[in-house]
């Protein structure tokens, strides 16, 4: 089959690699109709996550028709299924209590070690993404295996396109537990760092939960621009100082809740991002966590601080005397998505939730490599890239 596999630093290929095939009794194939590029995709591109390897298959975000099972796969050939992509069990005492993304059995027993020296405890299995994470083949493909099928993919009415409803895969759900982690409350004010596709479904997510004003926090103008018509106020931080204009807009005592939609690599010419932006090139520091610390410094006391954005590593000149004077409240996490994907497909088919605006390119899965460029240089008018493989490439 075709796949888009990785090479190194901002080195992307489609190649022919083995087609995936049922290995466990709860496994499923699944051929690929819809994937996406992810801004933590990017991630991987600029080589900033540990534990990739050359010709791995990347993609998190995907969905397609069940065409093989096993024995113990709950899902029918012919179903069209969006698959989450945090790999999960279903069993252990994480799956248990609704925290999927921290699965005890997902993550294989010899791929374990850096992730828990690095964090304490392993992480889960996800597709697409490190060794860290299981070094699961992802669904930039045609085909993909999907373990614990019986568990994970949600089956989607043949009535809703693939494009209404492949984003419940991962940036939806993600934007919405990000609100909820933000703990809204009807009268707060929340600031939301990165108008990228997280940080949008994000600013939805919170005004669908009642927030009384959303700010959008970012440089590009046409990602304001959205944030704007999701009904947000928004700030560009190249012509705006952030802090006081969050002030100032409060109120003077701070916004109530902030969610920082950027991760690990942030923009902006701030020395601490700048002496991070260097660190980061040479391989000391994973993390430029400026977006985040200016989240810290903006809320207000007692405030809620909310991280969707991904961060992998350490970092340095860390706020820890604002996050404790302040007595903040802070969550974060890769999402539950399997927690969140029966109502949210609810809230989409009733009109609730709008998934399909920030989707500027649809690409066969041949030019990904041109994707991958375009949604790393072009931020702007490249907001989302949807992937199909088997459309025809054009000149």
């Amino acid at each position: 089959m075709r796949a888009l596999t990785w090479h190194g630093t901002r080195d992307v290929r489609v190649e022919t690699v083995d087609d995936p095939e049922i290995i466990n009794p709860r496994d499923a194939i699944v051929k690929i109709t819809s994937t996406a590029i992810c801004g933590s995709d990017l991630h991987l591109y600029d080589g900033v996550i540990p534990g990739v390897k050359p010709g791995d298959v990347l993609g998190h975000e995907f969905m397609g028709e069940v065409v093989d099972t096993g024995r113990d796969s709950t899902l029918k050939k012919g179903q069209r299924v969006v698959v989450p992509f945090t790999i999960a069990c279903g069993g252990c005492f994480h799956c248990k209590s609704q925290q999927y993304s921290a699965c005890d059995n997902s993550n294989p027993v010899e791929k374990q070690d850096m992730s828990a020296t690095l964090y304490g405890q392993p992480m889960s299995g996800l597709f697409g993404y490190s060794h860290l994470t299981g070094g699961y083949s992802g669904g930039q493909a045609e085909y993909v295996r999907v373990p614990f099928s019986d568990v994970g993919p949600i089956v989607v009415p043949d009535h809703l396109e693939d494009e209404k409803v492949l984003f419940l895969s991962d940036i939806l759900p993600t934007g919405w537990m990000a609100a909820e982690n933000a703990d809204i409350q009807p009268d707060d004010t929340v600031a939301v760092w990165g108008c990228g596709p997280v940080g949008l479904f994000a600013i939805q997510s919170a005004i669908v939960m009642g927030a009384a004003r959303v700010i959008g926090i970012d440089h590009y103008p046409h990602r304001l621009e959205l944030a704007r018509k999701l009904g947000a106020d928004i700030v560009n931080f190249r012509e705006t100082d952030v802090r006081e204009a969050l002030l100032e807009m409060s109120g003077g005592i701070g916004v109530d809740a902030v969610i920082d939609a950027v991760g690990m690599e942030s923009h902006g010419f701030a020395i601490d991002n700048m002496l991070d932006v260097a660190k980061q090139k040479v391989g000391i520091g994973a993390d430029r966590a400026s977006a985040l610390k200016q989240a810290i410094l903006a809320v207000r006391f007692g405030g809620k601080v909310s991280i969707p954005g991904v961060y992998g590593g350490m970092t340095d000149k860390w706020p820890l005397g604002a996050m404790m004077e302040k007595g903040l409240q802070i969550r974060g996490g890769q999402t539950h998505v399997q927690k969140y994907t029966k109502d949210l497909l609810a809230k989409i088919e009733d009109g609730t939730l709008d998934t399909t605006f920030l989707i500027s390119h649809r690409l066969p899965l041949e030019d990904a490599p041109r994707g991958y460029h375009c949604f790393k240089e072009e931020q702007d008018s490249w907001t989302k890239v949807v992937l199909k493989p088997g459309m025809e490439t054009t000149a």
